[in-house]
C-alpha cells in the first residue's frame, strides 16, 4: 500500500467504483476533484474489470460458447471480489492476471 492516510480517504470512493458501471463513473467523477491516488488505482481496475466483461459478454459468449463465457464470467466475478475486498481492507490488491496491465494502460486515469 502506497499511503495509509490515501487508502483510509479514498476507501469510500474505492468501494463505489466497485458497483457497476455507473458506480466506477461516479467514483471518477468525485475523484476528479481531490485525485486520491488509492481510489485512482482501484478505478482502473474496475475499468479493466468492465471491459473483460463486456468483451466476455459479447464476444465469447456469442461466438466461443455459453459455458466458455460462464466459466469468464465466474473469474471475472472472483477478480471482482479480490478487487473488492482488498478495496475494502484498504489494500492495493491486484487482479490477478490483468491487474499490473490495467494500471499501465489506464495509468492517464488519476
Amino acid at each position: 500500500m502506497r499511503n495509509l492516510s490515501a487508502a483510509q480517504d479514498g476507501k469510500t470512493n474505492a468501494i463505489i467504483g466497485h458497483f457497476t458501471i455507473i458506480g466506477t463513473i461516479i467514483a471518477i467523477v468525485l475523484n476528479n476533484n481531490s485525485k486520491n491516488e488509492f481510489t485512482s488505482f482501484y478505478i482502473r481496475q474496475m475499468i479493466g474489470l468492465h471491459i473483460l466483461s463486456f468483451v466476455n459478454g459479447w464476444i465469447v459468449s456469442q461466438y466461443i460458447g455459453g459455458w466458455a463465457g460462464t466459466i469468464i464470467g465466474i473469474l471475472i466475478f472472483a477478480f471482482w471480489l479480490i478487487s473488492f475486498i482488498g478495496a475494502i481492507n484498504e489494500q492495493e490488491k491486484l487482479i490477478p492476471f490483468l491487474g499490473e496491465q490495467f494500471q499501465e494502460w489506464f495509468k492517464g486515469i488519476q
